[in-house]
């Protein structure tokens, strides 16, 4: 799915980087937002990143075209990208997640993985691994245009059926979903092929997770260029 062009097209003619402390995102909506239960501590934050960040963080956004998850090491961000990765990564975002759900990842590092293709076979039902503590997902789509339920995130009551769900959220640009990982975090969505810019952002046990995730990831980008197919 092609980005609208036209907001892009004026960023880069003058836009400017919205800067400051957490400039890019809406912390006032995330903690006035509701946290659901069902099928875990969970959040969902439409807006979240605020329209002109959304629109510099795209600006910023690497060229990856291909499927599948790249830790951030591996690009050149742009200044927009930067700066909602910095905010991210910030004390006060990690002292507001605590506060909402009531846990503590004081010490807690973080790793971030960058995502703008979804092929047929993605979004099967899973569990994150049992060395991420929190997740963020954020939608940096500036349009979502797609028909039907391909590409929507659902959490499901279990792992046997896309249809047993308690939430679908579609991928719109800005939304940011939170939530604790734990072993009834089950979600998944139908299949969808194009574009699909996600950021993932998770607070992890320790830095032997970080490490072992991006070695991971650098060897599976490697076979995805030797192979886009794989």
């Amino acid at each position: 799915m092609a980005q609208t062009t036209s907001e892009l097209d004026e960023y880069r003619d003058g836009g400017e980087v919205p800067m400051g402390r957490l400039a890019t995102v809406d912390l006032d909506a995330l903690m006035a937002a509701e946290v659901g239960h069902d099928p875990c501590d969970l959040v969902v934050v439409p807006g979240f990143v605020r329209r002109e960040a959304l629109i510099a963080a795209n600006a910023g956004f690497p060229h990856i075209g291909m499927p599948g998850s790249f830790p951030l090491p591996l690009f050149k961000l742009g200044p927009g990208l930067e700066q909602l990765v910095a905010d991210l990564e910030s004390e006060e975002f990690r002292k507001a997640i605590e506060t909402k759900f009531g846990i503590d990842l004081t010490g807690r590092p973080s790793m971030i993985t960058l995502r703008d293709r979804a092929r047929s076979r993605d979004g099967q039902i899973h569990l994150d691994s049992k060395t991420k503590l929190f997740t963020v997902l954020l939608y940096l789509n500036l349009a979502w245009e797609a028909n039907g339920a391909g590409g929507r995130l659902r959490f499901l009551r279990g792992p046997d059926s896309l249809e047993n769900y308690s939430i679908e959220v579609p991928p719109t640009g800005g939304t940011l979903i939170g939530f604790v990982c734990t072993p009834k975090a089950w979600h998944g969505h139908h299949p969808f092929e194009g574009e699909r810019r996600v950021l993932q952002f998770n607070w992890v046990t320790d830095e032997s997770v970080v490490r072992h995730e991006q070695f991971r990831h650098r060897v599976s980008a490697y076979v995805k260029r030797l192979n886009p197919f794989a």
